[in-house]
């Protein structure tokens, strides 16, 4: 690394040494240096060229992710963030499409695609009985190759039978059950959630960080067509809502 600038940063300076790191980052993104979803440096580049001990480098790069400068992904680094994505609260909408409209690039990785006999809270979740055969799909929603969604959905077998014959990497299943049984009532459940073990794996976050859940039930003339438990890190996404009086 041919940058060194261990001797910019003053420990006598009234500024302390994490704030002044936090300036050297933001000034590298407000300057287009760091554009917005490149990969900055790491934290040992950041210790080796500052001279700061990776304790004050550390609390520089949470602060800015605290403050959605950054996005950090667990394993892999700090990205410059963008905006803040965003989803429709009373909306059914596609995630594919919001992610196209910020002009950002959606990919889906299909983790999950099978057929199911309904145990118990599966039977209560679809309001059928026990051992009835449902689709299964989980599937993991990417923004610029950020995760930002984990989709967990249970479908009705008998009403939608080929859904296990689709490719949800170039449709996703929001597109293709609306397409198939358009809704005609939809129940939303919002709440606050600390994810899985494996849910924060697959979402590349520290465990503890909050999430975003969405328990979304959806109906099509009177049948219930599709169950979602929609997962999203707190820190990378916000649910918004419009409303009248």
């Amino acid at each position: 690394m041919s940058e060194n600038l261990s001797n910019s940063f003053n420990v006598e300076s009234p500024i302390p040494l994490y704030e002044q790191v936090k300036k050297y980052i933001k000034n590298k993104i407000y300057t287009g240096v760091w554009k917005v979803n490149d990969k900055i440096l790491s934290e040992s580049e950041l210790v080796k060229i500052t001279g700061c001990s990776r304790m004050t480098v550390n609390r520089a790069l949470r602060e800015l992710t605290a403050d959605k400068v950054l996005v950090r992904v667990q394993g892999v680094g700090s990205f410059v963030a963008n905006e803040q994505g965003h989803s429709a609260l009373f909306q059914i909408n596609n995630i594919a499409d919001e992610i196209i409209a910020r002009n950002h690039v959606h990919r889906a990785e299909v983790l999950k695609l099978e057929k199911v006999s309904a145990d118990a809270q599966q039977a209560i979740l679809m309001q059928s009985q026990e051992g009835v055969s449902l689709f299964h799909s989980i599937i993991i929603h990417f923004e610029n190759d950020v995760p930002v969604q984990i989709e967990d959905r249970l479908v009705n077998a008998l009403l939608i039978p080929n859904y296990l014959e689709q490719d949800f990497t170039q449709m996703t299943p929001n597109a293709y059950l609306m397409a198939k049984a358009p809704v005609t009532e939809g129940v939303h459940i919002v709440e606050a959630i600390l994810a899985s073990a494996q849910e924060c794996k697959w979402l590349k976050i520290n465990k503890g960080e909050p999430c975003l859940s969405i328990r979304r039930r959806t109906w099509s003339n009177k049948h219930l067509i599709s169950t979602a438990r929609l997962i999203y890190p707190g820190s990378r996404y916000y649910l918004e809502g419009k409303f009248k009086p």
